[in-house]
């Protein structure tokens, strides 16, 4: 198993598995995702970024996805609360992380926050911040098991509330 840069050709199976995880959030009662957002063209931004990235197993198939980046949110500049690390810092950021369902439950959202935690370092930045649905309890407990930090309620750009958490990484 190994964690590597998305490409355009890994589109339809991360869109599976992005649109399988709105169903799941759907069949809990989360309003999460269910506002078209992400949708195909986000996934394709993300890669010509250079910021998505997927889990592939020994027969090269896509187990998971995720977001991941060291540019600035920018709703992460309002913040009903307080950061851990100065906003004026370099900070990594996790959005759009899903599991492909068959592989839920085997630890590979810890794997990928392992896998960005280690780049964070190696690039000498200070922490990584997430950002989750008040309803999304199993991703609240996730990363609070990581030794995530609540920091308190941003809002996303189409003004849904969000709870934000940080990690420190490096001093």
């Amino acid at each position: 198993m190994k964690i590597q840069l998305s490409t355009l050709d890994n589109v339809p199976a991360i869109m599976e598995i992005i649109n399988d995880a709105k169903a799941y959030l759907l069949s809990q009662n989360i309003d999460q995702w269910q506002n078209g957002y992400p949708n195909a063209t986000q996934v394709e931004n993300d890669i010509k970024n250079g910021e998505s990235f997927v889990v592939v197993n020994d027969e090269n198939q896509i187990m998971a996805t995720s977001m991941f980046t060291t540019n600035k949110e920018p709703t992460y500049k309002v913040i009903d609360g307080n950061w851990i690390i100065n906003e004026d810092e370099k900070y990594g950021v996790i959005h759009r992380m899903a599991i492909k369902k068959e592989f839920r439950k085997f630890g590979l959202a810890t794997f990928m926050f392992h896998e960005f935690h280690m780049q964070l370092l190696e690039n000498k930045v200070k922490s990584l911040k997430i950002d989750t649905h008040e309803e999304n309890i199993g991703m609240q407990s996730l990363i609070k098991k990581l030794g995530y930090k609540y920091c308190g309620v941003i809002y996303t750009s189409y003004n849904a509330k969000r709870l934000a958490f940080e990690k420190v990484i490096s001093e």
